[in-house]
């Protein structure tokens, strides 16, 4: 079955139109975040039971109409790892989902031992996906024979997988679990980014750095993001963490002395290399009382009583782990036990008033979780 690719907005209309009436479709996005800063969609990928497409929406500008299929009623369009695809659709197009199945989602409500797609295949369906298209460039054009065959096999199998997993499902009584996950992920909720200024912070080794060599990392850091956005091509293609540490312990003061800094190319030193500078001179030269400090994570008042609460239901989290034969992250995340742990819920009520809290949750070890807090 060969993949069929759309470049005509007008061809894409009349894909469309006869989507609405397929009752289940796969869908896959492919990005370039590797490669690139910005973080959109490259390529769409779109398989029925018998066919599948493969959209350039560089070439079908907007992807018009595609909202038309994702919350059409009769469908059900099914992802692995919706999460990921939903948000780029919605960030790019302000396009989201009325229907969704998402097959890494119940991969993990069935405790499956890998859940990633080309895991899922391999096992299911004896397929093998080529790895070495993981990382692959899918902003440059045009695009090999290889790389459309690899994007169309991320949905030719996806339906056939969502069968498997939704009748284990059925079989596990779990598939009202994956429902309502699945109804979670219908709802995106935008995660706006830091600014550079403070992100800069949160970098990992940032506080290996005396203050003043902190702030000239973070000019560097800025003036890495600003230059990565511009081109539009990944920050760590410009010059990787590593380098900005070195270049913020030892201060090259001079153009000429880039040339000795690790991992700085020479494109980057003679097309930017005043800026370099420039923003280690910015770094040096700021008053004392105006260097980086870091966030100081939010005090709270030592209670042993919540604490203690606390490692009661991860004890409890732990025994129903193993009996439910689930991931303890999946039956109740973290945060969700310091919820319960610093609110002490009294009545299945309270508990299930809970924000974020699922009702299979509460169905499954509410009880066990009341006990826990009393």
């Amino acid at each position: 079955m060969g993949a069929q690719l759309v470049v005509k907005p007008a061809d894409f209309e009349v894909l469309l139109d006869r989507l609405t009436r397929e009752p289940l479709l796969a869908a896959d996005t492919e990005a370039a975040s590797f490669h690139r800063y910005h973080d959109r969609v490259y390529l769409l990928q779109l398989s029925t039971r018998s066919e599948t497409w493969i959209v350039d929406p560089l070439e079908v500008q907007g992807l018009p109409g595609l909202d038309r299929v994702l919350l059409a009623p009769g469908v059900e369009v099914v992802f692995h790892d919706a999460d990921y695809d939903l948000r780029l659709l919605a960030h790019e197009f302000g396009y989201r989902a009325g229907r969704v199945f998402d097959t890494r989602v119940a991969a993990e409500l069935l405790n499956e031992g890998g859940v990633g797609l080309a895991t899922l295949l391999e096992k299911y369906f004896k397929v093998r996906l080529d790895k070495k298209f993981q990382r692959a460039d899918w902003s440059i054009r045009p695009l090999s024979a290889e790389m459309l065959a690899y994007a169309a096999t991320d949905t030719r199998y996806l339906l056939d997988l969502r069968d498997v997993l939704r009748e284990r499902l059925q079989t596990a009584g779990r598939l009202a679990w994956a429902e309502e996950e699945f109804e979670a992920l219908t709802e995106v909720r935008r995660r706006d980014p830091d600014p550079p200024e403070i992100a800069a912070l949160a970098i990992k080794g940032a506080r290996t750095l005396a203050p003043r060599e902190l702030a000239v990392f973070r000019e560097l850091y800025v003036w890495r993001d600003r230059l990565a956005r511009s081109v539009d091509r990944a920050p760590f293609r410009i010059a990787g963490n590593e380098t900005l540490f070195e270049m913020a312990r030892h201060t090259p003061s001079a153009i000429k002395a880039l040339s000795g800094v690790r991992g700085l190319g020479r494109g980057i030193q003679e097309r930017h290399g005043e800026e370099i500078v420039e923003a280690i001179d910015r770094g040096r030269r700021l008053a004392d009382a105006d260097l980086p400090r870091f966030r100081r994570p939010p005090r709270h008042r030592h209670d042993p009583g919540f604490e203690a609460r606390l490692e009661r239901l991860k004890q409890v989290r732990t025994e129903e782990s193993a009996r439910l034969e689930l991931a303890p992250g999946v039956l109740a995340p973290n945060w969700l036990l310091e919820s319960i742990a610093r609110e002490t819920p009294r009545t299945p009520d309270e508990l299930a008033a809970l924000p974020g809290i699922r009702h299979w949750q509460h169905q499954a070890i509410g009880s066990r979780l009341l006990s826990a807090v009393t």
